[in-house]
């Protein structure tokens, strides 16, 4: 009898022709879906779609609403950067989720604690946002696979390595700065501080993981 992959059994592959980023937050309705959709919107914006093919985004919830929409802030949020909100379903954070993940960023230091705490080997790839976003401005560009010649999906491995190398060596300066709060229940106002919080620490991510600079707005 064959075990169900996704409840301990499976192991994570370092090998492969794609790279998952999971998004992580509590309920899988404001902060994770936000941050998906912008990954998707920068990578898409850097790329082209006909690029992006090896890397997929997605989101879960430590206590995810399984099978909620997004909030309508959180929507709002995304309209404001151009991203695609649509056909989006709130899933709660399972095992698999976890297994497949090639990077796991999360939204505080407890959701990193909790997804390291499910085992599969996720803790050197696990982070929160704003952590990764600290260790990816320490790595060097030059010493990654060049995204031409090697793929976008070789350098995103070589980068998690990089940055999980750098993490006991480029501490926090304070506990709260690897934090992204949650708007939940908050006006629009808050909501959408919270999503420029979020675009800002995504965008070295996003310049990290394919080697394109956001585009500078004629000045």
């Amino acid at each position: 009898m064959t075990a169900p992959e996704g409840r301990g059994i499976a192991e994570h592959s370092t090998t492969g022709t794609t790279f998952r980023i999971l998004h992580v937050s509590t309920g899988n309705v404001c902060r994770s879906p936000i941050t998906e959709r912008l990954t998707r919107h920068a990578l898409d914006v850097r790329l082209g779609e006909r690029l992006t093919g090896g890397l997929i985004v997605e989101s879960a919830g430590t206590w995810g609403h399984e099978g909620a929409p997004m909030e309508a802030n959180a929507e709002a949020v995304l309209a404001d950067f151009g991203a695609d909100a649509s056909d989006f379903t709130g899933r709660e954070l399972l095992d698999e989720h976890v297994i497949r993940a090639d990077l796991v960023l999360t939204a505080t230091r407890d959701h990193r604690a909790q997804v390291i705490s499910m085992g599969h080997s996720a803790g050197l790839r696990t982070f929160t946002l704003k952590e990764f976003t600290r260790l990816v401005r320490a790595i060097d560009p030059a010493t990654l696979p060049d995204p031409l010649d090697d793929g976008v999906v070789e350098r995103a491995r070589a980068l998690v390595r990089a940055a999980a190398a750098l993490r006991g060596w480029l501490l926090a300066p304070t506990a709260e700065a690897d934090e992204v709060y949650d708007p939940y229940g908050a006006p629009i106002t808050f909501f959408r501080s919270i999503g420029e919080e979020i675009h800002q620490a995504l965008d070295p991510v996003v310049t990290a993981l394919t080697g394109v600079p956001a585009k500078t707005p004629p000045g």
